[in-house]
């Protein structure tokens, strides 16, 4: 059973929400909130496994609230509800913890999905969301004149580049792949080094850009 959180200040959103959910056998939601403190409290009573949570809502926001659950429960997953589409928003996201970004005007087609992938330990995005980073990614590279450095990877880097943007730690991976945490961590750097990015949330959205993961 798939325990779930559901937040969101509008009461009929998060109603038609809840009522989707409890047709899947598998899920089971567990508690609601309609501030971010209100959320916080309910997920450290309940420890759910997935905690879905719009981007605005009062007394605390749905970013900074979700930095605080991944912070003080790295176990519950986050997946971000928001009206927003444009990568900005979704760096945000990333950065403050969460695995899964929807756009509200598709929740009701993909948050099925959504909860079942991200539950599984990958990451989740609006097909809406993954089209615009591609097609903004390839603008960009256009208007600047600029080559893809993605090439540039070993077919190591490309397969790490994969499970660490999936969602794998350096320990999962070098289970994976047959080596030691080390070497993982080398070519994870080198990854970074190569295709000029700084964070892990800045290459799960590369990765997004460059359809590796959708």
């Amino acid at each position: 059973m798939i325990r779930i959180v559901l937040a969101d200040d509008h009461t009929v959103l998060r109603t038609g929400l809840k009522a989707l959910l409890e047709r899947q056998r598998e899920f089971q939601v567990v508690g609601e909130a309609s501030d971010g403190r209100n959320l916080l409290k309910i997920v450290e009573e309940q420890k759910p496994d997935i905690v879905v949570t719009d981007i605005s809502m009062p007394n605390l926001n749905g970013t900074d609230a979700t930095q605080q659950i991944t912070s003080k429960f790295p176990s519950v997953r986050v997946i971000m509800l928001s009206m927003h589409s444009d990568e900005a928003y979704v760096l945000r996201a990333l950065k403050a913890g969460a695995r899964g970004y929807l756009v509200k005007e598709s929740a009701e087609a993909d948050l099925i999905t959504s909860i079942r992938t991200v539950n599984s330990g990958k990451a989740f995005f609006s097909p809406s969301v993954s089209a615009l980073l591609v097609e903004d990614y390839v603008q960009q590279m256009q208007d600047k004149s600029i080559e893809d450095s993605y090439d540039l990877l070993s077919p190591r880097e490309k397969e790490i580049l994969q499970l660490v943007a999936e969602g794998k730690s350096n320990k999962d991976i070098a289970n994976l792949l047959n080596l030691s945490v080390y070497t993982v961590e080398t070519h994870r750097g080198n990854v970074l080094q190569k295709l000029n990015l700084h964070s892990i949330p800045e290459l799960i959205l590369y990765a997004v850009r460059k359809g590796v993961i959708s």
